[in-house]
């Protein structure tokens, strides 16, 4: 499916959800407006409000909570992404100057905070407490999940289940949350809400699972830069594995190599070492268990319907994109 195909259930409501965030954007006055606009002019792949909306949608319909909730989550994830690149110091966002670089980093910090202040308002108003928890709790295992990573920066010691920690709260989680708000903006039941919790999860370790190998794909096919990840002293799985299938002492000489700063031929030294002891497959076979995952959580809940399948297409999507 097309990303169009895919989103074709949902048209209206999305096309409805992108009119209220262009009125969000035109809401404040002065600098702010100016911030909001500029993070927004991209708009992205927009794929969390997409989940919340698709989510509604095969439970019992998308109503006006609903694209409540996917204002409040596309609110909530651009204020993580412009505080993560502070945090990170990542010069760069959606090919474009990240919003720190732009303007400054008090800027930056502030407009995350009235996001993430509007994000409590919008919530507030749907009282609905559950949509309320579920609000809560992500944002708690987001900050828990960057702490995390930063805690292991540098470090190429850390194990594959690691790993798999650190990805579920900085990136599945939100996944998660996406199709479990939209869920409960339909009163669904606890089995449906249950089963796209979990679906979402699934997808969401395949997304990042999907960024990390992008990470060692060629620069040029990929339109943007590469080994972004090791710059920042972060392991990701195709790395992680390779060490572990490595003779000792070459595992070793690749980590003291990766724990400092890199320079070109250090990051293709590393990108050989990888593709030689097959990270990158290794990474889809992980990728095609989180999928397996995903569709039995779907499957065993939901009848086939055209929602059903954009769901599917979408958790194919995250797999097989290029960049």
């Amino acid at each position: 499916m097309t990303s169009e195909e895919i989103q074709q259930p949902i048209a209206e409501d999305l096309a409805a959800v992108r009119r209220m965030l262009d009125g969000e954007v035109q809401r404040p006055g002065g600098v702010l407006r100016d911030v909001l606009a500029y993070i927004f002019s991209t708009h992205g792949k927009q794929l969390r409000m997409q989940l919340v909306l698709l989510s509604a949608a095969i439970c019992h319909g998308v109503s006006e909570k609903t694209r409540q909730t996917a204002l409040a989550f596309e609110f909530l994830h651009s204020a993580s992404l412009v505080h993560d690149d502070v945090v990170d110091a990542s010069p760069v966002r959606h090919n474009q100057d990240a919003v720190h670089t732009h303007w400054n980093n008090k800027v930056a910090v502030l407009t995350g905070d009235f996001m993430l202040s509007r994000v409590i308002e919008i919530v507030s108003d749907l009282r609905n407490v559950r949509i309320w928890q579920v609000v809560a709790r992500l944002g708690k295992e987001l900050a828990e999940g960057e702490l995390r990573q930063m805690h292991v920066e540098r470090s190429m010691w850390i194990t594959e289940e690691d790993y798999y920690h650190i990805i579920s709260g900085k990136t599945a989680s939100l996944f998660a949350a996406c199709m479990e708000a939209g869920a409960e903006s339909s009163v669904g039941s606890l089995k449906q809400v249950r089963s796209l919790r979990t679906f979402g999860w699934n997808l969401g370790m395949c997304f990042q699972l999907k960024d990390d190998v992008l990470d060692y794909s060629d620069s040029e096919q990929l339109d943007k830069p590469t080994m972004n990840d090791l710059r920042q002293g972060n392991a990701t799985l195709p790395l992680l594995i390779s060490l572990s299938r490595a003779p000792k002492e070459e595992a070793d000489a690749i980590r003291l190599l990766a724990e400092q700063p890199l320079d070109r031929v250090g990051e293709e030294t590393i990108r050989n070492f990888v593709m030689r002891y097959e990270g990158v497959p290794y990474a889809y076979r992980r990728m095609a268990h989180y999928r397996e995952q995903a569709l039995e959580a779907l499957n065993s809940t939901f009848h086939d319907s055209p929602v059903r399948r954009s769901l599917t297409a979408l958790l194919d999507y995250a797999i097989h994109r290029v960049r």
